[in-house]
């Protein structure tokens, strides 16, 4: 039985890293915000606009103990998943939590590329946006050092290069 739990900032790569590490190894793959948006039948954009952020944190809390008790899988959190309740130390009882680390300016590029409305930074200029993916991973930063593996995955903007996260990956976790 196991469970790999990605954890990072949005738009490190979680689900795609996630899919690609799920291809190669069989293991189910969940998507943390896929599967809220099942089972809550509306998306995470829509739960922020009726419930607020903390509405929204608890509902996630909730649907991470339902999938975190699946066994053989990997499971990609949300950005601010191990920054709420004791999610992080749930996290780390659960599996192999890996911290998926990228640079802002990085993060920058992905979150402007992804198609994915994000309901916290909607609306923001660039300059806001860049000031804002700084500030909130420097918050966020003392829940992701606390995973058991860290993966550097800056370089991940191309399909070669995600092969190369995924096979790092493996390495990192003997798979």
């Amino acid at each position: 039985m196991r469970r790999i739990i990605l954890i990072g900032y949005m738009g490190s790569g979680k689900t795609t890293v996630g899919r690609a590490l799920s291809k190669e190894t069989g293991m189910m793959f969940y998507d943390l915000d896929w599967y809220i948006e099942s089972r809550m039948r509306k998306t995470v954009a829509q739960i922020f606009a009726e419930k607020g952020e903390e509405g929204f944190r608890k509902i996630e809390y909730n649907m991470l103990h339902e999938v975190a008790e699946f066994e053989n899988v990997i499971i990609s959190c949300g950005g601010g998943t191990p920054c709420f309740f004791d999610n992080m130390d749930y996290l780390n009882q659960q599996g192999d939590v890996v911290y998926l680390k990228c640079e802002p300016e990085t993060l920058y590029k992905h979150l402007l590329m992804g198609k994915v409305e994000r309901p916290l930074i909607k609306g923001k200029t660039p300059e806001e946006l860049i000031a804002y993916i700084t500030n909130h991973l420097a918050e966020r930063e003392p829940f992701y050092s606390r995973a058991q593996h860290t993966l550097d995955v800056t370089v991940l903007d191309e399909y070669d290069k995600i092969k190369t996260s995924v096979a790092a990956l493996r390495k990192l976790l003997n798979l």
